[in-house]
């Protein structure tokens, strides 16, 4: 087996729109997580609610995803820390997914609507990079979507010996890019989004 060690283009097979549309999948940004104090917090949410900005502009579907905790856990359903962090709420009318598991597929609707809107591309981004990003990336690639996962977009909090620096930048350069996803830049992610709006219309 041969192990990539760069990053693929965000010109390559992730930025193809001619199998199927593009959405954008913002998993976990609840206050819980952000208030936790997670690494690079400011960058991360700004990049995030940057992506759901442009794909609201450009006509490209954004789902959320929002993870109900156990009770006493910090994503305890109607608690301050299961509410979806303000600065990336959705907005009337955007599907909102609510998940048990680290996967945002199991359990839930969300492969059906996706199917069901004829997505073939999906930007995955939120938290937490080594839990629910990682299952829910992995999933989405055995299902066959094209994943494009931009820097600086996910985030996570100090497990053990690791801080949360060096596990997001472990799994994003050495797990996610080239294996799973394209990690294109925030500037090529958000070039990538508006020719996905374009083709999304063409075909309209």
């Amino acid at each position: 087996m041969t192990i990539p060690t760069g990053r693929t283009s965000a010109a390559g097979p992730s930025a193809d729109t001619r199998t199927g549309a593009t959405a954008l999948l913002v998993v976990d940004v609840q206050r819980g997580l952000v208030d936790a104090g997670p690494w690079a917090a400011d960058e991360v949410l700004g990049n995030i609610a940057a992506l759901i900005a442009a794909c609201r502009g450009a006509g490209v579907e954004v789902v959320h995803v929002q993870h109900d905790g156990q009770p006493g856990e910090p994503e305890e359903p109607g608690t301050h820390g299961w509410e979806i962090h303000p600065a990336v709420r959705p907005a009337p009318g955007e599907k909102l997914v609510r998940k048990r598991f680290n996967s945002a597929f199991r359990g839930t609707d969300l492969l059906d609507h996706l199917r069901a809107r004829e997505i073939g591309r999906l930007i995955v981004i939120g938290m937490q990079t080594e839990y629910c990003i990682d299952t829910t990336c992995r999933v989405a690639f055995e299902h066959g979507f094209r994943l494009v996962m931009p820097e600086m977009t996910n985030t996570t909090l100090d497990s053990g010996e690791l801080t949360g620096r060096q596990i997001q930048e472990h799994f994003n350069r050495r797990i996610f890019a080239g294996r799973f996803a394209s990690a294109p830049t925030m500037t090529d992610a958000l070039r990538i989004i508006e020719e996905a709006g374009r083709a999304e219309g063409d075909a309209a």
